[in-house]
C-alpha cells in the first residue's frame, strides 16, 4: 500500500487508510474509533457448522471452510471490516465512502443472458439480451464459484426483492466486499429475524466475484467483464467490474422477465403517494429527475426506481435508493442529503483529506456519483412500499435538443407511442465512456433492462391506464432556449411546480393549447411557472433554428419508432409526430 492516499485528478482524495477527526454522528462515534484507528481484526464470525444455512449454501457450490463467511452482517460490523482496505473511507456525514473503480458505471455492451429452449421463445434478442449458451455460463459460474471459495472471508446477503408479498422474491448475493454487502443489504428488503431464519432456500442467487476478470477469450464472452444472467437456473453471475449497480439492476432484469409473465407490470419509474392516498409513478432514464422529484416532502415516497403494478394497486421492488450525487445541496435535495449518514454508502465520491466533507461538485473519479441507502431514511417514505392504481403517470424526458416542452398532457395513443420510443439523454457518466448528454431512444424508459419485446409492456401499461383512468404527462427536465451547449437545464423549481401542479388538480382547469409539431398539448399557464418557459419556441433567440431543430427531432422519433411499428395499433401510430 502507498504511503499517500490516492487523489483524484483536482488533487483531493478519494480514499486512504487513515481518518484522524472524523466527525461521525452520535450513533457512531465509538465505531468510527474502532475502525479507523484499530485496524486489529477483531471479532469475526466463526464458519458455521451445519446449519440449513450451510445446507442450502453448499448447493451453491460455496465452502463454509477454511474460509469465515459473514451472514447478513450488521451494519457495525460491514464498516468494522471495510476499515483495513484503503478503498473505504468515513465521511464526516457517518457515511461509508467506498469506490469501484476502474468501473464506474454499468457496462451494458457486456450483458449476456443465456439462451435455451424455456426461454427462448420470450426474450428479446438483441444488443440489449445477448446470448450466452449454456456451456459458457456454466464456466462462468464456475469461474466465480472458485474464486469465491478463495477467500479468506465471503459475505451473504438473503433479503427479499418486491413488497407485495404475493410477488416477493427471495434473492442471495454472495460477495467478497464489504461494500457489497451492504449496498445490496440497503437495496434488498431486509428480513426480520424470523423470516431470516424460515429462508431456507433463495429464489434466485447473485454471484458477485467481480473483482476477478471474466474469461474473455471464453465463446459468447469477448471481454474482461461479463454480467451474466440464466433464467431456467436463476442464476446472475458478475465478473470483472465492481460497480454495485450491477446487481440491483441484475435484480430487476429478473423481475422485469418473471413478472409479466405472471401478469405483473414491472416499471423503471419512482412512485410516491399524497396525503390523500393518490399515487404518482414518475417513469425515466438514470438522471432524469426521477429520485429528486418524487422525494417530496408533501408526499410520501413509496420508492425512487422499480416497480410493479398489479391488479391491486403497485408495489416497490426494493428497500432502498441509489440516489445521484453530483452537484447534490442540502438546499436543492434535502431529504437525500439527510439520508446520507450512517449506514448510507457514498460510492466513488471525491472528499476533503483533513475534513472528510465530500465534495459534491468533484466528477474528476466520474460523473456518476451515487449514493445507497434504506428507504426509511428518507423522512416521508411510506412502509410497506406499496400504494393504489397512480391517479398521475409522469414521463420524465431529458431534452438534449431544448425543444420540447417543460410540460405537456398526452392523448392515450400518445402516452403509448412516447412510453414506447423512450426518448430522453444518456446522462454523463451512467454507462462506460458516455462523458456528455446524448440523445437516446429507450424503450419503456429502460431498454437496457427490458427481457421482453417493448410492445408487451407498453401494451399492459395501455390495459391498465384505461382500466383505472390515470393521466399521463410528459415533462422535460432537459434543456430550454437551445440544446445542450447553447442552452440552458430546466430550472429545478420550476420543474417541481410544474410537478406539483400535475399532482395538486391545478393543470385540469387551465386552457391548453396545441403544440404543432408533435401535437403535444400545452398548458397556457402553470403557478410559478413563466409563461414563456412554458413554450419552447419563445425561449429560442432564434426562431428558424428552433423550427428546423423540432423538425429534425420529430424525424429521429418516426426513424425510430419504425422498428416497433408492426406491432403497435393504429391508435398509437398516429400519435407520430407530423414534423
Amino acid at each position: 500500500m502507498s504511503a499517500f492516499p490516492p487523489t483524484s485528478s483536482t488533487g483531493k482524495a478519494i480514499a486512504s487508510p487513515r481518518a484522524t477527526g472524523v466527525a461521525a454522528p452520535t450513533e457512531a462515534e465509538l465505531l468510527a474509533h474502532q475502525v479507523l484507528h484499530d485496524l486489529a481484526q477483531g471479532s469475526r464470525t466463526s464458519s458455521l457448522e451445519a446449519t440449513p444455512f450451510a445446507e442450502s449454501l453448499a448447493k451453491q457450490g460455496i465452502r463454509l471452510a477454511p474460509h469465515i463467511v459473514h451472514r447478513n452482517p450488521s451494519v457495525a460490523k460491514l464498516y468494522r471490516m471495510a476499515a483495513p482496505q484503503w478503498r473505504y473511507h468515513l465521511a464526516n456525514s457517518g457515511a461509508l465512502i467506498a469506490y469501484s473503480t476502474p468501473k464506474t458505471g454499468r457496462s451494458p455492451k457486456d450483458k449476456r443472458v443465456v439462451r435455451e429452449e424455456t426461454t427462448e421463445q420470450d426474450v428479446w434478442w438483441g444488443h440489449v439480451n445477448i446470448p450466452l449458451s449454456e456451456a459458457s455460463f456454466a464456466i462462468l459460474k464456475e469461474t466465480a464459484q472458485n474464486y469465491l471459495n478463495s477467500r479468506d472471508e465471503i459475505y451473504v446477503i438473503d433479503a427479499f426483492a418486491g413488497w407485495d408479498p404475493k410477488h416477493r422474491v427471495k434473492v442471495r448475493v454472495i460477495c467478497t466486499r464489504a461494500y457489497h454487502a451492504l449496498f445490496m443489504w440497503n437495496m434488498l428488503i431486509r428480513p426480520t429475524p424470523q423470516e431470516l431464519a424460515d429462508f431456507g432456500d433463495p429464489d434466485w442467487v447473485i454471484y458477485n466475484g467481480g473483482q476477478l476478470e471474466a474469461p474473455s477469450a471464453l465463446e459468447g464472452v469477448g471481454s474482461k467483464t461479463c454480467v451474466a444472467l440464466n433464467f431456467r437456473s436463476r442464476e446472475f453471475v458478475i465478473l470483472g467490474t465492481e460497480y454495485a449497480g450491477e446487481m440491483k439492476k441484475g435484480v430487476f432484469t429478473i423481475l422485469n422477465y418473471t413478472l409479466p409473465r405472471d401478469g405483473v407490470l414491472s416499471m423503471h419509474c419512482s412512485a410516491n403517494e399524497g396525503p390523500g392516498g393518490d399515487t404518482a409513478l414518475f417513469f425515466g432514464l438514470s438522471g432524469t429527475g426521477k429520485t429528486t422529484l418524487s422525494a417530496d416532502p408533501k408526499r410520501a415516497l413509496i420508492g425512487d426506481d422499480e416497480h410493479g403494478w398489479t391488479d391491486g394497486g403497485i408495489f416497490n421492488f426494493e428497500g432502498g435508493c441509489y440516489a445521484k450525487t453530483i452537484n447534490l445541496s442540502r438546499e436543492g435535495e434535502p431529504q437525500i442529503w439527510s439520508a446520507i449518514r450512517y449506514g448510507a454508502i457514498l460510492e466513488n465520491v471525491v472528499y476533503d483529506p483533513e475534513t472528510f466533507q465530500v465534495d459534491y461538485t468533484d466528477a474528476s473519479v466520474t460523473e456518476n456519483t451515487r449514493c445507497s441507502y434504506p428507504i426509511e431514511f428518507i423522512d416521508h417514505a411510506k412502509i410497506p412500499c406499496t400504494g393504489g392504481h397512480p391517479r398521475n403517470i409522469i414521463f420524465l424526458t431529458c431534452d438534449a435538443f431544448g425543444v420540447l416542452p417543460p410540460v405537456s398532457r398526452l392523448t392515450a395513443g400518445q402516452a403509448m407511442y412516447h412510453f414506447i420510443s423512450g426518448y430522453t439523454a444518456k446522462v454523463a457518466g451512467t454507462e462506460i465512456g458516455v462523458t456528455e448528454p446524448q440523445a437516446t431512444f429507450s424503450a419503456c424508459f429502460g431498454a437496457a433492462f427490458l427481457v421482453w419485446h417493448p410492445t408487451k409492456y407498453a401494451e399492459m401499461l395501455a390495459e391498465k391506464i384505461r382500466r383505472h383512468g390515470s393521466r399521463v404527462w410528459l415533462v422535460n427536465t432537459g434543456w430550454t432556449g437551445g440544446g445542450h451547449g447553447t442552452g440552458h437545464r430546466f430550472k429545478l423549481a420550476h420543474t417541481r411546480a410544474i410537478i406539483d401542479a400535475i399532482l395538486d388538480g391545478s393543470l385540469d382547469h387551465v386552457e391548453f393549447r396545441p403544440e404543432p409539431h408533435f401535437g403535444l398539448a400545452i398548458p397556457a399557464s402553470c403557478p410559478d411557472v413563466p409563461p414563456d418557459v412554458l413554450d419552447p419556441r419563445r425561449t429560442w433567440m432564434d426562431k428558424a433554428a428552433y423550427d428546423e431543430t423540432v423538425k429534425r427531432l420529430a424525424a429521429m422519433f418516426r426513424d425510430n419508432f419504425a422498428k416497433y411499428a408492426d406491432r403497435a395499433s393504429q391508435e398509437t401510430l398516429d400519435a407520430a409526430p407530423k414534423g
